[in-house]
């Protein structure tokens, strides 16, 4: 099928930054993009040939669409399934499948998955409301501290706490969770892997994140991750397990623990490009929203390799502050050698809101972890107003 400057559309689920993205390497290869979004807001909006406003949870919203296009995909995993099973069914090709989405959605299921398939993954208990967990807690059948999640419609850290106490149950919402064991780690690692239609797969570099201690959100994201290359090997290798076991088709984020004495153990997984995946853009020969469109049209995949060490520093809003946004000090950030921010879009800031990211790209690791506290220290994201 010809994709380039052709009447072939492809459809994308979701018009956040992550479509934004995408949509710079759709226009690359002037390939007819339709993106749905509830927001009038959306950072997709401009970039796609026609954008379209509707839930992406309502079967009608997400069929209807599904039929104005040749091709569907993800920017976000929380859509109807049951719209694109039918859509599925009556030929469109969606990557990733509704098969695949129905595992990942439920953070249950995808930890009973890794069970199921002897992927390694910390110890979990399942609960249908609150009220069960609170049950299990009371009676020591769930020993804290633990890791609570909510099963659905997490993100960015919100759906996810550490409970120390039973106090810390008292504001938690009533919904289906799970109970994670807390586990001693060293390093939050991610591997990106992209696999085609037809089963060509690469993987990129493993990567390490470091997290905000309050806001459970990336800070930094570092490539390649400063980790010994057995460890490396090892991480890339359950990664591949991990593609293989969901047989999914375009990229797959792997998030993983390596833990005091230098296991892997798989925390969760997002089905489509990824925070973890944002330095690429400026530091690969191929970035993940590149490979992705690869993957998908079944085209070759590009190159994985980084040109040269990459570090993305996330962009939210500052506590404090909501309202119009402003970028405090960018003009500070651009002047320094090898740093390219990236704006999302996002006219409204509030509090750890993600609204941008910047890279940066040195040959020297170091150095560029270095500049990356420099820039993280330097650019401010408030608003007009406090």
């Amino acid at each position: 099928m010809n994709y380039f400057s052709s009447d072939f559309k492809l459809g994308i689920l979701g018009g956040g930054q992550l479509g934004k993205m995408i949509l710079a390497e759709t226009r690359k290869f002037d390939i007819q993009t339709y993106v749905l979004d509830s927001s009038d807001e959306a950072p997709s909006r401009f970039g796609s040939h026609a954008f379209y406003k509707g839930s992406l949870m309502d079967f009608d919203t997400v069929y209807q669409f599904g039929q104005l296009v040749d091709l569907l995909t993800i920017e976000i995993e929380n859509v109807n399934l049951d719209a694109l099973d039918q859509l599925e069914a009556e030929g469109l090709p969606v990557f990733p499948s509704p098969k695949t989405l129905r595992l990942i959605q439920n953070k249950g299921k995808q930890k009973d998955f890794y069970v199921a398939n002897h992927i390694p993954t910390s110890p979990h208990q399942r609960f249908v409301d609150l009220k069960a967990l609170r049950d299990a807690v009371t009676s020591s059948a769930v020993e804290m501290p633990f890791v609570w999640k909510s099963a659905q419609f997490g993100y960015d850290g919100n759906g996810v706490k550490i409970v120390r106490s039973t106090l810390d149950l008292i504001n938690l919402p009533d919904v289906e969770c799970i109970a994670e064991e807390m586990v001693p780690f060293k390093n939050e690692l991610a591997v990106i892997v992209a696999r085609s239609a037809s089963g060509a797969i690469k993987t990129y570099p493993v990567v390490e994140m470091e997290f905000h201690p309050e806001a459970n959100q990336v800070e930094y994201v570092i490539c390649p991750a400063r980790i010994d290359e057995k460890v490396a090997q090892k991480a890339t290798d359950i990664a591949l397990k991990v593609s293989e076991a969901f047989n999914h088709v375009g990229l797959l984020a792997v998030e993983m623990f390596q833990t005091a004495d230098d296991e892997i153990l798989v925390n969760e997984v997002a089905p489509r490009p990824h925070n973890s995946g944002h330095y690429s853009i400026e530091a690969s020969y191929t970035s993940q929203f590149e490979n992705h469109l690869r993957a998908i049209l079944n085209l070759p995949l590009g190159n994985t390799d980084s040109k040269v060490a990459g570090i993305m520093v996330n962009l939210v809003g500052e506590e404090g502050f909501s309202g119009q946004v402003v970028y405090e000090n960018i003009e500070k950030i651009m002047a320094i050698e090898g740093v390219t921010p990236h704006i999302y879009g996002k006219r409204e800031t509030r509090p750890f809101r993600k609204m941008g990211h910047v890279t940066i790209v040195n040959e020297d690791m170091t150095e560029a972890r270095k500049i990356a506290e420099e820039v993280k220290n330097s650019i401010r994201v408030i608003s007009e107003m406090k």
